[in-house]
Protein backbone atom coordinates (compact mmCIF):
# COMPACT_ATOMS: atom_id res chain seq x y z
CA UNK A 1 0.00 0.00 0.00
CA UNK A 2 2.90 2.36 0.52
CA UNK A 3 4.70 1.33 -2.22
CA UNK A 4 1.81 2.43 -4.41
CA UNK A 5 1.16 5.80 -2.62
CA UNK A 6 4.67 6.74 -3.14
CA UNK A 7 4.30 5.44 -6.72
CA UNK A 8 1.55 7.98 -7.22
CA UNK A 9 3.79 10.87 -5.78
CA UNK A 10 4.96 13.72 -8.64
CA UNK A 11 8.81 13.24 -9.11
CA UNK A 12 9.60 16.62 -7.85
CA UNK A 13 7.46 16.13 -4.76
CA UNK A 14 8.85 12.79 -4.16
CA UNK A 15 11.99 14.06 -4.65
CA UNK A 16 12.21 16.93 -2.07
CA UNK A 17 10.16 14.61 0.48
CA UNK A 18 13.07 12.14 -0.12
CA UNK A 19 15.77 14.93 0.59
CA UNK A 20 14.11 16.14 3.53
CA UNK A 21 13.95 12.47 4.92
CA UNK A 22 18.01 12.18 4.62
CA UNK A 23 18.60 15.35 5.63
CA UNK A 24 17.16 14.57 8.86
CA UNK A 25 18.72 11.45 9.53
CA UNK A 26 21.98 13.14 8.20
CA UNK A 27 21.84 15.44 11.21
CA UNK A 28 20.78 12.98 14.21
CA UNK A 29 24.09 10.57 12.48
CA UNK A 30 26.43 13.90 12.17
CA UNK A 31 25.06 16.36 14.61
CA UNK A 32 28.05 18.71 14.32
CA UNK A 33 26.59 19.95 10.73
CA UNK A 34 23.17 20.94 12.41
CA UNK A 35 24.85 24.13 13.45
CA UNK A 36 26.35 24.69 10.47
CA UNK A 37 23.36 24.05 7.95
CA UNK A 38 20.71 25.63 10.33
CA UNK A 39 19.93 29.30 9.13
CA UNK A 40 21.22 31.98 11.17
CA UNK A 41 20.51 36.14 11.91
CA UNK A 42 22.70 37.32 9.27
CA UNK A 43 25.04 39.67 11.80
CA UNK A 44 25.78 36.46 13.82
CA UNK A 45 28.99 34.87 13.87
CA UNK A 46 26.94 31.62 12.62
CA UNK A 47 25.39 32.90 9.90
CA UNK A 48 26.57 31.49 6.57
CA UNK A 49 25.14 32.33 2.69
CA UNK A 50 24.46 28.27 1.80
CA UNK A 51 22.07 28.35 5.20
CA UNK A 52 19.58 29.97 2.97
CA UNK A 53 19.19 27.21 1.24
CA UNK A 54 20.39 24.02 4.11
CA UNK A 55 17.77 25.29 6.64
CA UNK A 56 14.88 24.45 4.15
CA UNK A 57 15.68 20.76 4.10
CA UNK A 58 16.54 20.50 8.00
CA UNK A 59 13.95 20.07 10.60
CA UNK A 60 13.92 19.88 14.71
CA UNK A 61 11.98 16.88 15.49
CA UNK A 62 10.05 13.88 14.31
CA UNK A 63 6.52 16.05 14.78
CA UNK A 64 7.81 18.93 12.77
CA UNK A 65 9.21 16.69 9.70
CA UNK A 66 6.35 14.71 9.99
CA UNK A 67 3.77 17.66 9.78
CA UNK A 68 5.73 19.47 6.94
CA UNK A 69 6.12 16.52 4.85
CA UNK A 70 2.46 15.44 5.38
CA UNK A 71 1.66 19.18 3.89
CA UNK A 72 3.97 18.29 1.09
CA UNK A 73 2.72 15.18 -0.77
CA UNK A 74 -0.78 16.21 0.08
CA UNK A 75 -0.63 20.01 -1.06
CA UNK A 76 2.09 19.74 -3.06
CA UNK A 77 1.31 16.36 -5.22
CA UNK A 78 -2.08 17.88 -6.15
CA UNK A 79 -0.34 21.33 -6.79
CA UNK A 80 2.59 19.64 -9.22
CA UNK A 81 -0.05 18.19 -11.34
CA UNK A 82 -1.73 20.97 -12.27
CA UNK A 83 1.05 23.44 -12.86
CA UNK A 84 3.93 20.99 -13.59
CA UNK A 85 7.04 20.54 -11.94
CA UNK A 86 9.40 23.53 -12.86
CA UNK A 87 6.53 25.87 -11.77
CA UNK A 88 6.10 23.96 -8.83
CA UNK A 89 9.97 24.13 -7.51
CA UNK A 90 8.92 28.28 -8.77
CA UNK A 91 6.29 28.60 -6.09
CA UNK A 92 7.97 25.99 -3.39
CA UNK A 93 11.86 27.96 -3.60
CA UNK A 94 10.55 31.36 -4.16
CA UNK A 95 7.87 31.20 -0.98
CA UNK A 96 10.87 29.70 1.09
CA UNK A 97 13.07 32.75 0.28
CA UNK A 98 10.03 35.02 1.13
CA UNK A 99 9.72 33.25 4.58
CA UNK A 100 13.54 33.83 4.97
CA UNK A 101 13.22 37.76 4.47
CA UNK A 102 10.18 38.56 6.36
CA UNK A 103 11.60 36.40 9.75
CA UNK A 104 15.36 38.23 8.93
CA UNK A 105 13.21 41.61 8.77
CA UNK A 106 11.39 40.86 12.05
CA UNK A 107 14.12 39.46 13.57
CA UNK A 108 16.47 42.96 12.88
CA UNK A 109 12.92 44.93 13.98
CA UNK A 110 13.64 42.70 17.71
CA UNK A 111 17.00 43.79 18.20
CA UNK A 112 16.51 47.26 17.05
CA UNK A 113 16.62 48.83 20.53
CA UNK A 114 19.22 46.69 21.56
CA UNK A 115 22.66 48.87 22.59
CA UNK A 116 25.90 47.97 20.93
CA UNK A 117 27.39 46.82 24.16
CA UNK A 118 24.69 44.46 24.38
CA UNK A 119 25.25 43.57 20.74
CA UNK A 120 28.67 42.66 21.42
CA UNK A 121 27.76 40.31 24.26
CA UNK A 122 25.89 37.99 21.55
CA UNK A 123 28.48 37.62 19.66
CA UNK A 124 31.07 36.74 22.56
CA UNK A 125 29.49 35.45 25.81
CA UNK A 126 25.99 35.17 24.28
CA UNK A 127 27.21 33.16 21.44
CA UNK A 128 29.51 30.80 23.20
CA UNK A 129 26.34 30.24 25.97
CA UNK A 130 23.77 29.10 23.22
CA UNK A 131 26.81 26.88 21.51
CA UNK A 132 26.77 24.99 25.87
CA UNK A 133 23.17 24.71 25.21
CA UNK A 134 22.53 27.44 27.59
CA UNK A 135 20.60 30.79 27.94
CA UNK A 136 20.78 33.83 30.25
CA UNK A 137 18.48 34.48 33.16
CA UNK A 138 17.41 37.55 32.25
CA UNK A 139 14.65 37.09 30.06
CA UNK A 140 15.59 40.50 27.46
CA UNK A 141 19.13 39.34 27.30
CA UNK A 142 17.63 35.41 26.81
CA UNK A 143 15.26 36.58 23.79
CA UNK A 144 18.09 38.91 22.50
CA UNK A 145 20.50 36.07 22.45
CA UNK A 146 18.24 33.67 20.57
CA UNK A 147 17.27 35.68 17.74
CA UNK A 148 20.88 36.76 17.26
CA UNK A 149 22.47 33.58 17.52
CA UNK A 150 19.27 31.06 17.46
CA UNK A 151 19.10 28.83 14.57
CA UNK A 152 16.32 28.63 12.23
CA UNK A 153 15.14 25.01 10.36
CA UNK A 154 12.11 23.86 8.35
CA UNK A 155 10.47 23.57 5.11
CA UNK A 156 7.41 25.58 6.56
CA UNK A 157 7.91 28.40 4.56
CA UNK A 158 7.79 26.90 1.49
CA UNK A 159 4.60 24.30 2.58
CA UNK A 160 2.94 27.72 4.16
CA UNK A 161 3.44 29.14 -0.12
CA UNK A 162 1.90 25.95 -1.24
CA UNK A 163 -1.08 26.05 1.20
CA UNK A 164 -1.77 29.94 0.18
CA UNK A 165 -1.31 28.78 -3.30
CA UNK A 166 -3.53 25.70 -3.25
CA UNK A 167 -6.36 27.73 -1.19
CA UNK A 168 -6.00 30.28 -4.42
CA UNK A 169 -6.82 27.16 -6.22
CA UNK A 170 -8.73 25.17 -4.76
CA UNK A 171 -10.89 27.64 -2.34
CA UNK A 172 -13.74 25.54 -1.76
CA UNK A 173 -12.05 21.89 -1.28
CA UNK A 174 -12.92 20.63 2.43
CA UNK A 175 -10.20 19.81 4.54
CA UNK A 176 -10.83 17.91 7.47
CA UNK A 177 -7.90 18.24 10.24
CA UNK A 178 -7.02 16.44 13.24
CA UNK A 179 -7.38 18.63 16.20
CA UNK A 180 -10.32 20.12 14.17
CA UNK A 181 -12.49 16.83 13.11
CA UNK A 182 -14.80 18.79 10.69
CA UNK A 183 -14.42 19.39 7.25
CA UNK A 184 -13.27 23.39 6.68
CA UNK A 185 -13.06 24.94 3.60
CA UNK A 186 -9.21 25.86 2.01
CA UNK A 187 -10.79 29.27 1.40
CA UNK A 188 -11.62 29.55 5.21
CA UNK A 189 -8.95 27.70 6.94
CA UNK A 190 -5.46 29.19 5.56
CA UNK A 191 -6.64 32.87 5.57
CA UNK A 192 -7.44 31.97 9.69
CA UNK A 193 -4.23 29.80 10.26
CA UNK A 194 -2.74 33.11 9.08
CA UNK A 195 -4.68 35.43 11.65
CA UNK A 196 -3.41 32.37 13.89
CA UNK A 197 0.60 32.99 12.68
CA UNK A 198 0.29 36.94 13.32
CA UNK A 199 -1.04 36.91 16.36
CA UNK A 200 1.47 34.56 17.93
CA UNK A 201 4.65 35.99 15.75
CA UNK A 202 3.40 39.47 17.29
CA UNK A 203 3.11 38.02 20.48
CA UNK A 204 6.10 36.47 20.82
CA UNK A 205 5.10 33.88 23.91
CA UNK A 206 8.43 32.60 25.97
CA UNK A 207 6.72 29.07 25.73
CA UNK A 208 6.98 29.64 21.38
CA UNK A 209 10.05 29.00 19.41
CA UNK A 210 8.09 28.71 16.34
CA UNK A 211 9.62 31.51 12.92
CA UNK A 212 6.03 32.70 12.82
CA UNK A 213 7.10 35.46 10.37
CA UNK A 214 8.65 32.80 8.26
CA UNK A 215 5.39 30.94 7.95
CA UNK A 216 3.64 34.30 6.97
CA UNK A 217 6.39 35.54 4.63
CA UNK A 218 6.41 32.29 2.65
CA UNK A 219 2.36 32.56 2.26
CA UNK A 220 2.35 36.00 1.18
CA UNK A 221 4.97 35.25 -1.86
CA UNK A 222 2.84 31.98 -2.48
CA UNK A 223 -0.12 33.99 -2.81
CA UNK A 224 1.21 36.57 -4.60
CA UNK A 225 3.20 34.32 -7.50
CA UNK A 226 -0.26 32.09 -7.94
CA UNK A 227 -2.52 35.48 -7.91
CA UNK A 228 0.25 36.81 -11.10
CA UNK A 229 -0.31 33.20 -12.21
CA UNK A 230 -4.21 32.84 -12.44
CA UNK A 231 -5.35 36.68 -12.55
CA UNK A 232 -7.00 35.82 -15.39
CA UNK A 233 -8.63 32.40 -14.59
CA UNK A 234 -12.41 32.82 -13.79
CA UNK A 235 -13.18 29.51 -12.32
CA UNK A 236 -11.88 27.16 -9.54
CA UNK A 237 -12.46 23.69 -8.48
Amino acid sequence: MLSNLFRNIPEVTKNLLIINILMFVGVIVFPQFEQMLALHYFESELFQPHQILTHIFMHGSIAHIAFNMFALVMFGSQLEKVWGGKKFLIVYFASAVGAFLLQMLFNWYQLIDASPDVLYLMKTEGLEALQQGKNYMDPTLAKYNATFNGGMVGASGAIMGLLAAFAYLFPNTELMLIFLPIPVKAKYFIPFYMLVELFLGVNQFEWDNIAHFAHIGGAIVGFIIVLIWNKRRDSFY
